[in-house]
């Protein structure tokens, strides 16, 4: 049985810069490289992925870490799927509704 304190989440959280045209391109490179990964977008520096294991965590860390341009601030940040459901969002001033981890479906 998978359990929510094991699942886990990584989260790229990045500041990039976009003044030049070859800055452009290299985080519009960077965003692309996240979404080959599997990286979802849920804000437009915020991207994340659901991991099942310490490994897989630590495998996307090092494929996060090669794509990395030159320029920026790039952080990656891992919680677990029980901290994910106590996530408060809202859009506007409408509250959302509690995250779920997603369907066994959709991790693999």
């Amino acid at each position: 049985m998978l359990s929510g304190y094991r699942l886990m989440w990584v989260v790229v959280m990045f500041d990039l810069p976009v003044v030049e045209k070859a800055e452009r391109k290299a985080a519009t490179d960077f965003r692309n490289a996240l979404l080959d990964m599997g990286f979802e977008m849920a804000q437009f520096s915020v991207y994340m992925r659901f991991c099942t294991s310490q490994a897989q965590i630590d495998t996307y860390n090092k494929y996060v870490e090669t794509a990395l341009p030159q320029g920026g601030k790039v952080n990656i940040l891992q919680f677990t799927d029980k901290q994910y459901e106590r996530i408060i969002s809202f859009h506007g001033k409408a509250k959302q509704p509690p995250n779920k981890a997603p369907d066994q479906f959709d991790l693999f």
